[in-house]
């Protein structure tokens, strides 16, 4: 078990969404807490709320020059990063078809290379300090593919692979945890930060987004899945619950099933724009 109290936690994307409710939560539960996103302003609004310390460090995620001292920084403050939680990313919506290349590489920055980026320069200062714990938040996307979300389910299967791939090296050999969380629909702004195909925010939310679980309870299951050292958590319920196991257990009806939903959406978002 991992018991957060008195830990340091670094939270990326904290500004707003899952990335701030873990952030009251982890300070409500004792942890020190490091707040790190590219909003300043946004940042300091949440550390007003936290109930214990905590340290603000803006950075942007795809400045890779920047990373090794923003780590270095982060790693002064309390002697140590006791648990790092790579939340910082941003979603899509757009028809392949109808998206420029370059939607696919800032995505890719952001969601996948960025957080392993991070990673990376944590592991030999955690192997140094006899151990630690990494999260990272992909997404149901990352598990099932889905449409209007090609480029950000690459992006998230990917970080799935990495994940599970140093799970197998660290855990055992160098008592470094990793859990990966598979949120469904949460109720934040992804869907209005989202990309559209010439690489623009979207500006508009989903219904089904707006209807999602709340940020706390999702950052309240998270911290429960590290405190149990707990590989990954699937934090969704109903049909995505559902899509998400018959991809595995009945994988040519969980690909029947997607390619009608998938025409539908299309057809919609077409229609709207």
């Amino acid at each position: 078990m991992t018991d957060i109290s008195n830990k340091c936690l670094w939270i990326t994307g904290a500004s707003s969404g899952i990335g701030a409710a873990l952030a009251t939560a982890a300070s409500a539960a004792g942890a020190q807490v490091i707040l790190s996103g590219r909003r300043t302003e946004a940042l300091s609004d949440v550390a007003k709320t936290l109930a214990g310390p905590c340290l603000i460090l803006p950075f942007e995620a795809t400045d890779y020059p920047a990373l090794d001292d923003i780590t270095a920084r982060a790693w002064a403050w309390q002697g140590q990063v006791d648990v790092l939680i790579n939340n910082a990313g941003v979603s899509q919506r757009s028809v392949a078809v109808d998206t420029a290349p370059e939607v696919y590489q800032q995505m890719l920055n952001i969601d996948l290379l960025a957080p392993i980026w991070l990673t990376q320069l944590q592991l030999q200062r955690m192997v140094t300090a006899g151990g630690g714990h990494i999260v990272a938040i992909s997404s149901l996307a990352g598990r099932i593919g889905a449409p209007l979300r090609t480029a950000y389910c690459a992006a998230k299967h990917g970080l799935l692979g990495y994940m599970d791939a140093l799970r197998c090296e660290v855990e055992t050999l160098h008592n470094i945890r990793v859990t990966t969380v598979l949120p469904g629909s949460v109720a934040t702004d992804v869907s209005r930060n989202a990309l559209t195909g010439d690489g623009s925010r979207r500006g508009g939310s989903d219904d089904v987004i707006d209807g999602g679980d709340h940020p706390m309870d999702c950052a309240r299951a998270i911290l429960a899945a590290i405190s149990a050292n707990t590989p990954e958590l699937i934090f969704a319920k109903g049909n995505e619950l559902a899509l998400t196991q018959l991809r595995h257990d009945d994988p040519d009806t969980f690909f029947t099933t997607a390619a009608g939903y998938g025409e539908k959406t299309v057809r919609a978002f077409n229609t709207e724009c």
